[in-house]
């Protein structure tokens, strides 16, 4: 009888055990906080790239757009694709001035970067997400650059 109850515990114990491990090893689903962070970041480059092209900035505006187009990228490579292509965002408030449509970016730009630094932390994505988020910066810092350039500030 003690016998049948140690090998009963012992099964048990292996079964938790396993089943720990396996849990560890699964990728959590859904990721609400890349979701967000993919929407932000079309919504920051249709800010930066629809219908506008102001040629004091046009440079910074393309060069931040490439450095959102490397996060979307990361995030994706991360196998966090919710499988929408660039164009699908909110609609954008075309009656903004320029100033105005930097400034909306600059505040997608925050919230993304905010998203993947409180996102669920896989091992496995850590690096590309890592990497998103150095890409979210850069494009940060080229929007900032080009209103200290226009003088906006």
């Amino acid at each position: 009888m003690r016998i049948m109850k140690t090998v009963t515990m012992a099964v048990a114990a292996a079964a938790i055990a396993m089943g720990a491990h396996g849990a560890k090893a699964q990728v959590p689903g859904p990721h609400p906080a890349y979701l967000h962070a993919l929407s932000d970041l079309r919504a920051a480059r249709a800010y930066l790239s629809e219908g506008f092209q102001w040629g004091p900035v046009r440079e910074e505006d393309r060069h931040a757009i490439g450095e959102i187009d490397a996060a979307i990228a990361r995030i994706k490579q991360a196998a966090i694709d919710d499988g929408k292509p660039l164009g699908d965002h909110p609609p954008v408030d075309a009656h903004l001035q320029p100033r105005g449509r930097f400034a909306k970016a600059n505040e997608l730009l925050f919230a993304a970067h905010r998203d993947l630094e409180h996102a669920e932390d896989v091992p496995q994505s850590r690096g590309l997400r890592n990497e998103a988020i150095r890409h979210i910066d850069a494009a940060h810092d080229i929007v900032d650059r080009a209103v200290r350039t226009a003088r906006w500030e």
